[in-house]
């Protein structure tokens, strides 16, 4: 994958995602407390946008009744089925044999670009 402009930090906020298409691919990216992260916008179940799907925690129990919230903006769940997936490492939460492709993220200066699976993030 060649390098492709992304734009800039600040066009994507913290807690918000940029969705692009860069050689054919489409990438969401994300802002995780001041942390980018990059994944790609297919879910392997069955091909939905992934990224247009909800982004919210993850929801643990110790028991019935009891439910806690983690990892608040970090799980994006698929707009078909209701698969989540861990937007910092693409593997789904109920069955991490299942996985979406990510790209790893480097801060530079000025401009957002994706190069060979990496995303470049300028400020």
């Amino acid at each position: 994958m060649s390098g492709v402009l992304v734009g800039k930090a600040s066009e994507i906020p913290e807690g918000d995602k940029k969705i692009i298409v860069a050689n054919g691919r489409s990438i969401g990216v994300y802002n995780i407390g001041g942390q980018f992260f990059a994944i790609r916008n297919t879910c392997p179940h069955q091909g939905a946008a992934l990224c247009s799907g909800i982004t919210a925690a993850l929801i643990t129990s110790s028991g019935p009744g009891n439910f806690e919230y983690e990892r608040d903006g970090e799980i994006v769940r698929c707009p078909w089925h209701q698969w989540e997936f861990d937007i910092k490492t693409g593997y789904m939460v109920a069955d991490p044999k299942m996985r979406t492709k990510i790209y790893e993220v480097t801060v530079e200066r000025y401009d957002v670009s994706i190069e060979d699976d990496h995303v470049y993030i300028y400020v």
